[in-house]
């Protein structure tokens, strides 16, 4: 059997590589070599897709073990919340869901209008042409992270800055990877520090709450940790999906201008934006299997490793009809973006409201807004596991 290299080039940012297709019709399950050098399976139907994001014989804990197979250059952390295997994942993902509750993300909402209308401001305010990706996406979902967890607004660049460096396949050495976990993880600490003596309404002092009350239930590392994947993960995907959403409304003026014309269908726009782009090398994170598993056609021997190509299971014909479609008005849209099971993206409605509004302020207030560019000539941004846009030149 074929063993392919892992990631595939992606001619085109937001579109998945060409060769998930290939695979999903005749080796839905494959062997490829990562960068690391390492070994996987790579899979690529939606129901394989499913059973790898749910079914708990495939482990994130196990990727902690020294000498797993790994995608990225250094090991996950295991006290991370998505290195974490039920029990102790159950406990600390329900601490750390307090601040993501409907309620929350609801109060979050204003600071995210505001800090929207503020860019478009800005934007407008300095004229075209401008970068869409640095002048608005970047800066938009750090902004709204950082008050989610009572992080200063001075630190903005540099979190950002060393969440880059942490999401990367090749683009950084493993040494400034490594450097940049540990800056992170100094960073939370001492803004843990900070919290204990003049706490606020955020979610780092919600969590030193519960830590200091129930000593039993968060370790101080745990706490840390929590941080630092709240900010991980709330900030590039984000800023990338937002980016990869604007390029594709501008791809397609006629669902872009009906969207301007009925704003009630915000949500269907959204929603198959999210299937639609692909945002990612493939899509979820590295499983290792605790037993032989049998999937659609091989079977995953204990030990192995396993990567849910989410990318590819989000256009597979057999689940939706005409899938290279970008359709707004698709029913039944199951897409797999913020995975599924106990691993269910935490932020995934918070990222949902930053985009609806994100597309929704652009769309009234930049009636506009067209590419300065040749869209087909952008870049996708290499070496990274999110693949974002390097930049989105528009005007106006």
């Amino acid at each position: 059997m074929s063993i392919l290299r892992f990631p595939f080039p992606s001619a085109y940012p937001g579109e998945p590589a060409p060769e998930f297709a290939r695979l999903r019709e005749t080796e839905p399950v494959v062997r490829v070599l990562l960068p690391t050098g390492d070994t996987a399976w790579l899979v690529t139907g939606y129901e394989d897709n499913r059973t790898v994001l749910s079914d708990p014989r495939f482990s994130r804990a196990a990727t902690t073990v020294p000498g797993a197979p790994r995608l990225q250059p250094i090991p996950p952390d295991p006290t991370a919340l998505f290195s974490m295997d039920p029990p102790a994942h159950t406990r600390v993902r329900r601490l750390a869901s307090r601040g993501f509750t409907p309620g929350r993300v609801a109060a979050l909402r204003p600071t995210t209008e505001r800090e929207t209308d503020q860019l478009i401001d800005e934007l407008l305010e300095t004229g075209p042409p401008a970068d869409l990706v640095a002048g608005f996406a970047r800066r938009l979902p750090i902004a709204v992270i950082c008050e989610l967890l009572g992080a200063p607004a001075a630190d903005r660049t540099q979190i950002a800055g060393w969440v880059d460096v942490l999401l990367s396949l090749t683009a950084f050495a493993p040494a400034e990877i490594r450097a940049a976990r540990m800056a992170l993880k100094q960073y939370i600490a001492q803004l843990v520090a900070t919290k204990r003596r003049s706490p606020g309404d955020d979610l780092i002092s919600e969590l030193i709450k519960v830590r200091d009350e129930q000593n039993d239930r968060l370790s101080e590392d745990e706490l840390i940790m929590l941080g630092c994947t709240v900010l991980t993960g709330g900030f590039l995907t984000t800023a990338s999906q937002i980016a990869l959403s604007w390029l594709c409304l501008l791809r397609h003026p006629a669902e872009l201008a009906r969207l301007r014309r009925e704003p009630d269908l915000l949500d269907g726009v959204v929603t198959e934006l999210l299937r639609y782009n692909a945002l990612t090398t493939g899509g979820g994170l590295i499983r290792i299997a605790l037993e032989d598993v049998r999937l659609s056609t091989a079977t995953i021997a204990a030990g192995e490793a396993v990567l849910p190509a989410i990318a590819a299971a989000n256009r597979d014909p057999r689940v939706f009809a005409d899938p290279d479609r970008f359709d707004p008005a698709r029913t039944d849209n199951r897409h797999l973006t913020f995975g599924l099971g106990v691993h269910y993206c935490l932020g995934a409605q918070l990222a949902k409201m930053e985009l609806e509004v994100a597309v929704n302020a652009i769309a009234r207030r930049m009636p506009g807004l067209r590419p300065a560019t040749d869209v087909t000539l952008l870049g996708v941004q290499s070496g990274h596991l999110v693949r974002g846009l390097p930049e989105l030149p528009v005007s106006w």
